[in-house]
């Protein structure tokens, strides 16, 4: 193995653990974020989405599933079992899902449409899951978490568009 391939690896092994410490550091800055009183028990901003986002434009998608996998290895370890299936589903299928359509040939949905899709994705999956727990209850709720992923999307995607610039420069993350 040439030198410049062990290097490029460790770089993306070392991006990628650093990118999950950013998504677990955020995660917890957002749990001192009390809850918003007209949504749902819960439901938070998704800052830890910022550090998915910013794997998603510079790293291989088997690393950007391992942050997703951290991120819910944290929940479990913080919240228990029943988070932790919520935020692994909602996690692995809004990080594909960003991944896919941040690496279509003609990017037709830019970093807005990526990061509400995220948003979108990751919630619609907690819904599955707390559908398997609760029942058919759930289906009430996809109207407040539609909107709320509109919001959160488009906040955390301003959040990564201004941030992503800065990051690429470094030489971490050319």
């Amino acid at each position: 193995m040439s030198k410049v391939t062990v290097n490029n690896k460790l770089f993306i092994i070392a991006r990628t653990a650093l990118l999950s410490a950013v998504a677990v550091v955020l995660s917890i800055l957002e749990s001192f974020i009390p809850d918003l009183p007209f949504v749902l028990p819960g439901m938070k901003l998704g800052l830890g989405n910022i550090a998915v986002m910013l794997a998603v434009e510079t790293c291989p998608l088997p690393m950007v599933i391992y942050i997703a996998l951290v991120r819910a290895l944290f929940t479990l370890v913080t919240k228990g079992a029943t988070a932790f299936f919520m935020s692994f589903a909602g996690a692995i299928f809004s990080s594909l899902a960003m991944y896919l359509l941040a690496h279509i040939k003609k990017p037709l949905f830019g970093c807005l449409g990526v990061g509400v899709t995220g948003a979108f994705t990751h919630n619609i999956a907690q819904l599955a899951v707390a559908f398997l727990i609760v029942g058919e209850a759930t289906f009430a709720y996809i109207p407040v978490v539609t909107l709320f992923s509109l919001i959160t999307g488009a906040l955390t995607s301003l959040v990564h568009y201004f941030t992503l610039p800065a990051v690429t420069k470094t030489p971490f993350f050319k």
